[in-house]
């Protein structure tokens, strides 16, 4: 194989590999791009290293994904090998064989790959709505907050950082792992989303106990339940961030008008340093939604600008929409 095919087949497997661990949309993988590359002589050991990156990678074998998942992304495989006419792969049809009796769970788990090969990998829900919330799933402006935050890592470096509404906790776990923060708390006011929290932060080598030894290089991790709506000016004090990030909390009139009221309300409960650097991401999936969050933060005296857009080179994105980040002056 020519350097240059070499170089395509691993852009493709990576391409597959990153979407198949963090369990995208079969629609979105490139397909066709594959059933040319099988097409050539050697597309028997690209097939081979593709279920080994994907339905046989160490981190599904460890952490299973969605067996319901795993079955149609093997069945679109076969397909595509029988298409080309190649010769069957067994250890193709035994993947399949192995998960055909997996019994299916309304949770899974997700892996999201960081650039120094490392992976977040996360417990989430099968489905978008559970238990009442959607915060058992990561957000797309979870995944652009983290990418963004990866590749400035000064932001957080040697600070205190407040994630509200964590969610699965993708965002926070990213910056953990790679931006070297003091402290990270992470915070949400469903009983369900902070249960599924706590497990995600173990499942990634972090300690909530803080007698317990962990990697020096790790940050204080705590969780806080934290209803910004009815938290107490004594709660807010205890926190005392240098940073604090949002990831996809502005979904409604509610939610856009308690976020402005806790940021005004947590501004004024710092002691004696400055404001909080405050990055909210958001996807825009209605207009008027950012422009109503921009409007209120101009009634409470709050300045934004717009960070600047960066690729989104790094996660494998379920939707096309856009996502800003706004910075916020307290």
């Amino acid at each position: 194989m020519a350097p240059e095919e070499r170089v395509g087949a691993e852009r493709l497997l990576q391409t597959f590999e990153r979407r198949f661990l963090a369990s995208r949309a079969l629609r979105s993988f490139p397909w066709q791009s594959l059933e040319e590359e099988l097409r050539a002589p050697s597309g028997s050991k690209l097939l081979l290293d593709l279920v080994h990156r994907t339905a046989r990678h160490p981190l599904c074998v460890k952490h299973p994904p969605s067996g319901t998942y795993v079955r149609r992304f093997l069945s679109e495989l076969i397909r595509k090998h029988e298409a080309v006419h190649a010769e069957p792969l067994d250890e193709l049809y035994e993947a399949l064989a192995e998960v055909l009796t997996t019994k299916e769970s309304t949770q899974c788990h997700r892996s999201y790959l960081l650039p120094s090969g490392d992976a977040v990998t996360l417990t989430e829900s099968t489905a978008i709505v559970a238990h009442g919330t959607t915060g058992l799933v990561t957000w797309d402006a979870a995944l652009y907050l983290a990418e963004w935050a990866v590749q400035n890592p000064a932001a957080f470096a040697h600070r205190t950082v407040l994630e509200l509404g964590s969610g699965a906790g993708l965002t926070g776990l990213a910056i953990c792992r790679t931006c070297h923060p003091r402290a990270f708390i992470f915070s949400d006011c469903h009983s369900r989303v902070l249960e599924q929290l706590r497990q995600n932060i173990a499942l990634n080598g972090f300690s909530l106990e803080p007698d317990v030894a962990t990697d020096p290089r790790h940050p204080t991790v705590t969780v806080a339940q934290l209803d910004w709506d009815v938290a107490t000016d004594l709660q807010l004090s205890t926190l005392q961030p240098d940073v604090v990030i949002a990831a996809d909390v502005l979904y409604c009139l509610d939610a856009v008008l308690s976020l402005v009221g806790l940021l005004r309300r947590l501004s004024g409960c710092q002691k004696e340093q400055q404001a909080p650097d405050v990055y909210v991401a958001s996807t825009v999936r209605n207009p008027e939604t950012p422009q109503l969050f921009t409007a209120q933060l101009g009634q409470a005296g709050i300045r934004w600008e717009v960070v600047p857009p960066h690729d989104r080179a790094l996660f494998p994105y379920e939707e096309q929409w856009e996502v800003v980040i706004l910075k916020l002056a307290l």
